[in-house]
Formats: C-alpha cells, sequence, structure tokens
C-alpha cells in the first residue's frame, strides 16, 4: 500500500467518526444559512497569473514546514500581499491540518478558501460548504469516474468550484471525460513525491481550451511562475516555498513580482 492508499484508508475511518459526531442530514441542515463566499475561479482568472497559497503545518515527505505556526497571521499575510485565494489543509494526521485552522483562516480573511482534502464521501462536500469554502479538492486518482462525476455535480449544486487534480496523462483524460472545467496539475507523484514541472508540461497541452489551469506543487521562484504562465497555467497552488521563508507574504511578492 503506497502513502497515498493509507492515507484514503485511514480517512474512511476518519469520516465515519465524523458522521457520528454529525451526521449527513444535520450537516446538510445548515447549508441554508451559510454565507456564500467569493467565487473561487473568477478569483484566479482576475490576476495575470492567479495564486492559490497554502495554509500547510506539515507533510509526510517534508515534515514540520514552519514553527512556530499561526495559521491566522500566515493567511492575512497572503492576503495582504496579493494572493488570489487560500488553500487550507483539511487531513490532520498526515498534514497537521483541520478544521480548526480552516475555520481560523476563514474568519480571519476575505479570500475565497479552498477545502484541501482527500475527499471520498459527500459528507465532505457539505462539510466544505458549511465551513465557507468556494472550492473543493478532488483527487483523480483516487476516485472512481462515477464518484468523480457525483461529486463534480454535487459540488456545483452547492455553488462551488470543484478543483480536479491529475498526475498524468491517464487521469488528465479522465478529468476531461467526465467534465471538469478547473484541472490541477500536480507536478508531484504521489507514489514517490518527486516533483518536476514538466507534468505541467505534458499535461496542460492536453486540457480543454476553455478550461482553468492551475498548476501544483515545486514552483518556488518567479522564474517558475513566468514558465507556467507561458505553457498555459492560469493559477499557481504555493505552499511549502511561501511557508519557509521568514515573511510569507513578502515571499507571495516576491514569487509573483515577474509578472
Amino acid at each position: 500500500m503506497n502513502i497515498l492508499e493509507q492515507i484514503c484508508a485511514d480517512k474512511r475511518i476518519e469520516i465515519e467518526a465524523h458522521k457520528q459526531e454529525q451526521s449527513f442530514a444535520a450537516l446538510e441542515a445548515l447549508v441554508e444559512e451559510t454565507a456564500a463566499r467569493p467565487d473561487f475561479v473568477q478569483a484566479l482568472r482576475s490576476a495575470p497569473m492567479g495564486l492559490i497559497a497554502e495554509v500547510k503545518r506539515r507533510s509526510p515527505s517534508a515534515g514540520a514546514i514552519r514553527e512556530p505556526f499561526d495559521s491566522i497571521a500566515i493567511a492575512r499575510s497572503y492576503e495582504a500581499h496579493g494572493a488570489q485565494a487560500i488553500s487550507c489543509l483539511m487531513d490532520h494526521k498526515y498534514f497537521g491540518g483541520g478544521a480548526d485552522d480552516f475555520s481560523a483562516v476563514r474568519g480571519a480573511i476575505e479570500l475565497p478558501m479552498l477545502y484541501k482534502e482527500f475527499v471520498i464521501d459527500p459528507w465532505q462536500i457539505v462539510h466544505a460548504k458549511v465551513m465557507g469554502a468556494s472550492a473543493v479538492l478532488l483527487i483523480v486518482g483516487v476516485l472512481p469516474n462515477s464518484d468523480l462525476i457525483a461529486f463534480m455535480e454535487q459540488i456545483r449544486s452547492l455553488g462551488l468550484a470543484a478543483l480536479v487534480e491529475v498526475h498524468d496523462r491517464e487521469e488528465m483524460k479522465r478529468a476531461i471525460d467526465c467534465g471538469a472545467d478547473c484541472i490541477g496539475i500536480n507536478n508531484r507523484n504521489l507514489k514517490t513525491f518527486v516533483t518536476s514541472l514538466e507534468t505541467t508540461v505534458e499535461l496542460a497541452a492536453m486540457a480543454p481550451a476553455a478550461a482553468t489551469l492551475v498548476s501544483e506543487s515545486g514552483i518556488k521562484t518567479p522564474a517558475d511562475v513566468v514558465f507556467l504562465k507561458k505553457i498555459g497555467a492560469h493559477a499557481v497552488l504555493v505552499g511549502e516555498s511561501l511557508l519557509r521563508e521568514s515573511d510569507p507574504g513578502f515571499a507571495v511578492k516576491h514569487l509573483m513580482s515577474a509578472l
């Protein structure tokens, strides 16, 4: 079992525990009183190159990324220095995230937020809506087409965007065939955790003209951002390289400075 399979196996157990605490019906009842949030794709398209800046405490490959970690201060600094959206990790066991971080950030900023999670159950999508997300990550590599299509429909019915993440040509084809119109190309191989921007080069060439493309992982320099824009990406998702700087907000400004 690779790390992605292990994370999803643990996630199934976690979600069943959440359902015992708050049923799907109880969660769904909160949707009507949940305030509308800014449009995710519109925000990304509002800039020459959109930036989704990530709030992430740790990862299986990198370990602890930043200590001490102040999710509110980080998110506010991202917002103040020009990010178009914020990604917040929901997985606690492997990434140190969770509902507490998401809620804290949501209450502190106005930007659209991405519910960055290993989504395997409809409960999580309703939870994303109630938590104040504007978009939900769907990872093609962990979902059969039937679930991918159903989850995209559910996300759209709640007025959210689905960021559909792919890692290779087969997954890109599946995402397109299932109707994805906001596609995240992850430059990190989730089985080996090796990153290469060439993944975006290869997969961007397959994308429908109208799709919004987000390049994810391994983006470290202004030159990387310029390169990705030239090959067709509309936005980048960046976490670790920003979080390792003493001032993440200044790092945002520097990263996008060559556009």
